[in-house]
């Protein structure tokens, strides 16, 4: 990032921006964030049919090899910029308990809800059912969903959706919802406990595993949506649908094939700078951003169950 920005950036502040974390937000693990040199930046595009078709190899014992090329397409695409403020009145820093920081409290609170948006965000990319291909969707209902628990079949669903896939998933993604009751399923119960499946919990890491997966990520996050000033209403994030996606951690705008990715120029900056215009004593305002771009960039490395359960 330019050194010579007139927004101030404290070190202190950066290191408690880029350190806090909620546990509960997963976009990092489906779209791995990726650096990028400038604001705009390319990526290629690659074509499917070029990895899968197969000419003719025979070769005459004079005749040359049949010739091949690859192609991809080159997309260009700009990171964009978030962040918020906070206004903190002289008053409030000088009358502030001993040992308690408010600069770097509003901080935190302004990154907390910078990457509850980004979550946001990658929720509605990812449960987006016309961002997938049409061998590579499906819409449970009625007894198929894996809340009735005496008829639904999640592992022959889930291990149909991930042989239909051009490259097998490695993670999967599911609301809070879907894990409540997929950890509760007597099938998945019966196939992880050996037992009859009657009464039981099972793990995520346990799932993973029985589906030959690096990852289970579940989505718990809350957000409010009421108006501002209305008494809160609290929703999840992620909905009642299951996502199975190929992920690959070393894959870049450059090299590599992913199902999606986040572009990010620079670091997660942070810093405050006096604001003569708070209150009687003025004041510090407190700002806090990052400049990304969430893409997939391949969708057909993705299969999405929605309304897995009711």
């Amino acid at each position: 990032m330019p050194t010579n920005a007139p927004f101030p950036i404290q070190p202190d502040l950066t290191a408690v921006a880029i350190g806090y974390r909620n546990k509960t937000l997963i976009s990092d693990g489906i779209l791995p964030r990726v650096p990028v040199a400038k604001q705009e930046f390319k990526f290629f595009k690659h074509n499917m049919e070029e990895g899968f078709t197969i000419p003719n190899t025979n070769i005459g014992r004079t005749s040359r090899p049949n010739k091949m090329s690859f192609s991809a397409t080159e997309e260009t695409e700009s990171t964009r910029d978030y962040g918020l403020e906070d206004d903190i009145p002289q008053a409030d820093i000088n009358n502030a308990p001993p040992n308690y920081n408010l600069i770097a409290r509003s901080t935190e609170g302004l990154t907390n809800i910078i990457l509850l948006d980004r979550e946001k965000r990658v929720a509605d990319k990812v449960q987006d059912y016309t961002a997938y291909g049409t061998a590579y969707k499906e819409t449970l209902s009625g007894t198929a969903q894996f809340s009735d628990f005496a008829n639904s079949d999640p592992i022959e669903v889930i291990m149909s959706a991930l042989d239909s896939m051009i490259m097998r998933g490695n993670i999967a993604v599911m609301g809070q919802e879907v894990f409540s009751v997929l950890c509760r399923h007597p099938k998945m119960c019966k196939a992880i406990h050996g037992n009859s499946g009657d009464v039981g919990i099972v793990t995520a890491n346990a799932i993973a595993d029985l589906f030959s997966l690096e990852a289970l990520l579940v989505g718990a996050a809350f957000l409010n949506t009421a108006k501002k000033g209305q008494t809160a209403t609290l929703a999840r994030v992620w909905g009642k649908h299951l996502e199975l996606i190929y992920r690959d951690r070393l894959a870049d705008a450059r090299s590599g094939v992913t199902f999606g990715f986040t572009a990010q120029w620079g670091s997660r900056v942070a810093g405050s700078m006096p604001n003569k215009n708070i209150g009687l004593r003025g004041g510090q305002t407190v700002r806090v951003g990052e400049s990304v771009k969430e893409l997939i960039c391949a969708n057909d490395l993705g299969y999405m169950i929605k309304d897995a359960v009711a």
